[in-house]
């Protein structure tokens, strides 16, 4: 039996379903992902195409370089997701839009490099350098 999962924005105009499973969950700590969520990391799932889809209102759409494309609501600013040039056929949607956030625990760290040097880990993850092209 196929299990789908569903996320929103906060005012709940953009929303969405994913089908399981998804390819990865990974937390981001490079600056693109922290300025546009405006936290110091951010979590994310990696979904083929054909895997997920819109069921509420478009996402509006924002090219962070030549190489990145981010959503987010335009109502209430909700970031939804980001797809990269190097994986064009993965959407990234960030856990925290999940209806149950719960159910996707990252499995790596990657943009090690641009971690916040305040910030403490406190797992045991992998961790990897960043791609260049965010």
């Amino acid at each position: 039996m196929l299990k789908t999962f569903t996320g929103r924005c906060l005012c709940k105009a953009v929303s969405f379903e994913i089908d399981d499973p998804v390819l990865s969950c990974v937390t981001c700590h490079c600056e693109s992902c922290r300025r546009q969520c405006s936290s110091p990391m951010t979590s994310y799932i990696g979904v083929p195409d054909g895997q997920w889809r819109w069921t509420g209102k478009l996402p509006k759409i924002y090219n962070s370089s030549k190489a990145v494309e981010r959503t987010f609501c335009d109502t209430c600013g909700s970031p939804i997701s980001f797809r990269s040039t190097a994986m064009s056929s993965v959407m990234h949607l960030y856990v925290a839009a999940m209806d149950y956030p719960e159910k996707f625990a990252p499995q790596l760290h990657v943009a090690i490099e641009e971690k916040l040097p305040w910030l403490k880990i406190g797992d045991d993850l992998p961790r990897r350098l960043g791609p260049k092209y965010l």
